[in-house]
């Protein structure tokens, strides 16, 4: 989105020019408040800032503050410190919810207010935590915008930065800059720049392309689209040849409509633990697949046996402490955090990991029958639990931690042999009878039911929760069994578990389908 229409080149000097600019932690808002005011100072202008940072990184951006005053000479101008509402001239948001979060604040206003935003979405914690999709809906901040600004400049700066290796702080300055508001020329945004002496020519590449974007809106419509790499087949041999093998049983046993989401499936299901494991998955399938011909599946898409190889891994492939281990500790990881956090050769990475096991976690990686006999002394736990579960700041970057995980992640060995094996386990068989049972008699509600393993994922109190959704879903299927519109009722149960984390809208979700018998 990019709105540019014709208004005066520069703001009025008569007043201080203010500036907000709202930026999260890694953005480089407090380099790009400081650029603002080295440019203006640098112009003979005197400048001011300030930064309120928010509660935490992703509850609420840091807001940086800049007044700026071309005062006359021997007048010392006394210049806020807070942004008021309604009195903010250009607003630069280096998020698009920041940018909707502004304008709740007032700090947007349609007589005086240019609005720099970039469109990329960074998801509040918020939007994360819930069970199902909680992302905020953009459009309510494109409808806004253009209600509460004057002018709006909006596209996606942070992919800009990205691609001319640099950071969004940078493309902002450049769409500042071409937006004309402040009374200073191309040539000292760019000194501001060199000034800093850091990443020099990234961020004047990346400035110099939001510029020309900021300059002319409708150019960045018609850039070429960044070319997509063509994924891997998934299908094709990877040059193991055990797993190729399994991949070579996906493509000659199971039908065309199973075999990408088989693939996929397998690849999680080995990667999680190992070939043998991965075979087991296969043969289950194969089952499944039978059960799913013999109720007429071959009309129907074999859509139950497509579920099944979607959910059949997911559930295979649990999360437990061993499996968090195993991917903290791997290489991939640390250059994929690298990548992302833009690591230079030169520099070193340490990763700090926030982590809070309970007893209840250590009893799931022992051997099945030591942790029914812990279980069987809760006393002896609740003692132990208070040594175990607390919280702990884990730097994986030194030798003492690395080498923690790394053990956990070693009883990858034995975990088929633990009692959280052997719950999981007994769950699949438990939710699979359900759906094979029903299978016969109603289809479609059959495929809902293997679609309700979505409500069980995480591990510890969110894996707990999620199965008891899980199960109170689930309850309902002996009064939607002989329904034909049972698929529909059990699919609105799912997403009625996914509304809240309490189970609020379930309970009254249940309560609705307990009549439909009466």
């Amino acid at each position: 989105m990019t709105r540019h229409e014709t208004f005066p080149t520069s703001l009025s000097t008569d007043r201080p020019i203010t500036l907000a600019i709202l930026a999260m932690g890694g953005q480089g808002g407090g380099v790009l408040a400081d650029w603002i005011v080295g440019m203006a100072e640098a112009q003979g202008w005197t400048a001011q800032s300030t930064s309120v940072p928010g509660v935490a990184q992703r509850t609420g951006a840091t807001i940086y503050y800049i007044e700026m005053v071309k005062a006359p000479d021997g007048v010392h101008p006394i210049l806020a410190l807070m942004p008021t509402p309604g009195d903010v001239d250009v607003v630069l948001a280096a998020e698009f919810m920041e940018a909707g979060r502004s304008i709740l604040r007032g700090l947007v206003t349609p007589d005086r207010t240019t609005l720099i935003a970039s469109t990329h979405r960074a998801y509040a914690i918020a939007e994360k935590q819930k069970p199902g999709d909680g992302a905020a809906d953009p459009q309510a901040v494109v409808t806004a915008s253009g209600v509460a600004a004057k002018r709006v400049i909006a596209s996606d700066l942070d992919k800009l930065a990205a691609r001319h290796g640099s950071v969004i702080s940078a493309s902002l300055f450049g769409s500042l800059a071409g937006a004309g508001v402040l009374p200073f020329p191309r040539e000292a945004f760019e000194e501001a720049i060199r000034a800093g002496g850091k990443g020099v020519n990234a961020s004047l590449a990346a400035f110099a392309a939001a510029y020309d974007r900021a300059q002319n809106p409708d150019a960045a419509s018609a850039e070429p689209a960044e070319a997509i790499p063509p994924k891997a087949d998934p299908l094709a041999p990877v040059g193991h040849p055990g797993f190729d093998a399994l991949l070579a049983r996906v493509r000659g046993d199971l039908p065309a409509e199973v075999r990408l989401l088989a693939a996929a499936g397998l690849r999680k299901v080995v990667d999680f633990q190992d070939l043998a494991y991965g075979e087991a998955y296969l043969a289950r399938l194969a089952d499944l697949l039978a059960a799913d011909r013999a109720a007429g599946g071959a009309d129907r898409g074999f859509a139950f046996t497509a579920a099944c190889a979607k959910y059949l891994a997911v559930a295979m492939a649990y999360d437990d402490v061993i499996r968090v281990a195993d991917l903290k500790t791997r290489g991939s990881r640390r250059e994929r955090v690298s990548r992302e956090v833009g690591v230079k050769e030169e520099e070193i990475l340490y990763t700090t990991e926030f982590m809070h096991p309970r007893m209840e976690e250590v009893i799931g990686t022992m051997p099945a029958a030591l942790g029914r006999w812990f279980e069987a002394r809760p006393g002896l736990v609740a003692r132990l639990d208070r040594f175990v579960s607390r919280g702990r700041r884990v730097r994986t970057g030194t030798i003492r931690w690395y080498l923690a995980l790394y053990v956990v992640a070693g009883l990858k060995r034995i975990r088929l042999r633990t009692l959280r094996h052997s719950r999981e386990a007994a769950h699949v068989d438990v939710w699979l009878g359900r759906a094979l049972d029903v299978l016969p008699r109603n289809y479609a509600l059959a495929v809902e039911i293997i679609g309700c393993r979505r409500l069980v994922k995480g591990y510890s109190d969110t894996h707990a929760r999620g199965e008891a959704k899980f199960d109170r879903v689930l309850s309902a299927v002996p009064m939607l069994v002989d329904r034909e519109d049972g698929a529909d009722w059990l699919r609105r149960l799912k997403q009625a578990a996914l509304m809240d984390e309490g189970g609020l809208a379930l309970d009254g979700a249940l309560k609705t389908v307990a009549t439909l018998g009466e």
